[in-house]
């Protein structure tokens, strides 16, 4: 039976050719000036690399069975920026540039499933209809498709990676995931939860965000050959990193451009998530303003943006998560001191700067 091609192939194109092309790498279709400066950027030196990711990912998952090409074509869309492969590759390419190959091809693609899988549980767990502007799978096709999809993803992650020759990478990714269920467990279960403390919070989005940044770091820079020492740093580098990203969405949530951040504010409020402003808002009220906070968090979804947020501009909550998020962000700066100077450890550096100045 013939395969069915999720899109039109680039790989007849050469990578110079795509290099400098960003309408050649489809992951940054709907991003605008944002995507021209992360790709053109802040994944600079390895741009060429990208669309060898993006022709790999779509090869990967091709099916002989015509009906269900459309759904993995769709979650192909849902991943955005492709940030973790650029972190993988920046992270070799920061290492020793020669060291960078295949292997570091086949990684990106892997995590990359892997990231695309947790979206779309995700999308679920929220009963999300959009993501990025685009339709979720199960706004389209329904919660079961998008399970399944996500299962596959998951599947054929794990499948590509044990066909590296060490099981290095396949151990690492397995623990990787294994992290972020159990952050999103932690993340389901604390859901309404007002005894939530800072934290537990900071260790939940260790595991459910920051993880894949690291192990991403962390493979780019073992597979390049780095001293363990050095792995452990970037390791290190993407932790700091992926918290640094999520407590700038956090805030985004409560203060950002609806148009931009591409959701309603106050979604996690309405979803019940506790997120580093409102612990912070409930560690610092009297008394009075602890018992209002609470009774809001207890009342209806619906109306928790607009009850909350004339308290929460009262307090430091916004100057508060603007201060955490930047010490996350000179966290991960100081984990790359182990690293000569180059464009690559540039770009990690721009990349954690980035992580929040899109924010404040």
């Amino acid at each position: 039976m013939k395969s069915v091609s999720l899109a039109a192939t680039t790989a007849s194109v050469p990578a110079t050719r795509l290099a400098g092309s960003r309408a050649s790498d489809p992951s940054f279709a709907d991003y605008g000036d944002t995507a021209s400066m992360l790709a053109k950027h802040l994944y600079g030196p390895v741009t060429h690399f990208l669309p060898l990711v993006e022709q790999r990912l779509q090869s990967e998952l091709q099916t002989r069975y015509e009906s269900l090409a459309p759904i993995l074509r769709h979650g192909v869309q849902l991943g955005g920026k492709r940030l973790r492969p650029a972190l993988l590759l920046l992270s070799g390419f920061a290492v020793d540039p020669q060291k960078v190959g295949d292997n570091h091809v086949t990684l990106g693609v892997v995590l990359e499933m892997v990231h695309t899988a947790t979206l779309i549980h995700d999308d679920v767990l929220d009963e999300a209809d959009t993501r990025r502007k685009v339709q979720t799978i199960n706004a389209v096709w329904g919660d079961h498709v998008s399970i399944l999809l996500g299962d596959y993803l998951f599947s054929q992650a794990f499948r590509l990676s044990a066909t590296l020759d060490s099981t290095e990478a396949c151990r690492w990714i397995g623990e990787a995931s294994r992290k972020v269920c159990e952050g999103e467990l932690r993340q389901v279960l604390a859901r309404d939860h007002a005894e939530l403390d800072e934290a537990s919070y900071i260790e939940m989005i260790r595991g459910k965000t920051a993880e894949l940044c690291s192990v991403a770091c962390r493979l780019g820079a073992s597979q390049a050959g780095a001293s363990v020492e050095t792995v452990a740093k970037l390791a290190d580098y993407g932790t700091a990193l992926g918290i640094a990203f999520q407590i700038a969405d956090d805030y985004l949530d409560l203060w950002g451009d609806s148009e931009t951040v591409g959701k309603t504010l106050g979604t996690d409020l309405q979803q019940g998530k506790w997120t580093l402003p409102i612990l912070r808002l409930l560690q610092t009220a009297n008394e009075h303003d602890s018992i209002q906070i609470r009774s809001i968090l207890a009342g209806p979804p619906e109306g928790r943006f607009e009850q909350l947020m004339p308290l929460v501009e009262a307090s430091d909550a916004r100057d508060y998560t603007r201060q955490v998020a930047e010490s996350f962000r000179d966290q991960a700066c100081e984990s790359l001191n182990c690293l000569v100077n180059s464009p690559a450890k540039r770009a990690l550096i721009d990349l954690a700067t980035f992580s929040i100045s899109r924010t404040f």
